[in-house]
């Protein structure tokens, strides 16, 4: 099995949806990507920074479902990473009402030494020059995937550019794609993109479901309709997890096989917005992940004649 090094925030959330409100709740892309993956049962491991303000039940939390931490530094009499935010009434537009970088400001990652053979890197939304720090401590992964978003190409153009270069696969959501492209239509950008330097390009268009796109190859995802939609915090994250999480599972990263990690990222997205932060995903057992396959199968199986 391939090991998957993620690296990403472990924070503090603390969120405001039409349906209700949160104090300070456990957040943070490294955590939201890590507990996708742990569905897959990898060998995974967190790069991530926060202060001693963190609870141990947390990182004990990490543990339990077998992601090593040994990659997450704990700043003594430092604060941890916090976003406050709150959602609008479609669910698909947010404000934010505070951030405070705390450690995450002077965050030097660190890999362990178990990891710099990784197989998989998936490097979270984080700093473009964070990013390129951990490519730099990594021997030679066979898969480098890029999340990252729009503010680094509003605030970091030119380091972000560096990271995109090297990658294999970046994930990016419609507006962003767009940004970055200079590009309306999302198959126009995504060849744009390409040729900054990924291979693969992942766009993810929310309820609407993802786009992956390989050369002249394309491959859509639908998300699975839900009757109740409660917290979008983190749907992203997870989708990147899930993503990850599979193809290192399967140790397969074909275009062919990246299509169906699609399919499993979207999947545990679609539990991740059930409930606030990472609540869902916390409690998700394997045999709902494998019900909702069967949904999915069913929502995206049909036959056609074609003459």
């Amino acid at each position: 099995m391939s090991k998957l090094l993620i690296v990403g925030t472990v924070a503090f959330d603390a969120i405001e949806t039409p349906f209700g409100k949160t104090d300070k709740i456990l957040g943070g892309a490294g955590t939201y990507i890590g507990l996708s993956a742990s569905q897959f049962n990898v060998d995974s491991a967190v790069v991530s920074v926060v202060g001693d303000d963190f609870p141990q039940k947390y990182l004990d939390l990490l543990t339990n479902n077998n992601i090593n931490i040994d990659g997450i530094e704990i700043v003594k009499g430092g604060k941890t990473f916090f976003w406050s935010g709150r959602y609008h009434n479609d669910l698909n537009t947010r404000d934010t009402l505070d951030t405070q970088l705390n450690v995450l400001a002077d965050f030097k990652p660190v890999v362990p030494s178990a990891y710099k053979d990784a197989d998989i890197v998936m490097l979270g939304n984080l700093h473009p020059l964070v990013q390129l720090s951990v490519l730099e401590q990594i021997e030679s992964p066979k898969l480098v995937v890029l999340d990252t978003m729009n503010f680094w190409m509003d605030n970091t153009w030119d380091d972000l550019l560096k990271v995109i270069e090297k990658v294999d696969v970046i994930t990016i959501n419609d507006e962003e794609a767009r940004q970055l492209s200079g590009e309306h239509s999302l198959v126009k950008a995504a060849r744009k993109i390409e040729e900054l330097g990924p291979k693969y390009i992942v766009i993810k268009k929310g309820e609407h479901g993802a786009l992956l796109f390989h050369e002249e190859q394309i491959f859509f995802a639908p998300a699975l309709p839900l009757e109740e939609v409660f917290d979008p915090t983190g749907a992203g994250d997870t989708f990147a997890g899930g993503f990850a999480g599979y193809l290192a599972k399967t140790e397969d990263i074909s275009f062919e096989n990246m299509k169906n990690a699609i399919i499993y990222g979207s999947n545990l997205a679609s539990f991740c917005v059930e409930k606030f932060g990472t609540e869902r995903m916390q409690e998700l057992s394997p045999s709902e992940v494998q019900q909702r396959l069967e949904a999915f199968k069913k929502l995206t199986q049909f036959e056609i004649e074609v003459s």
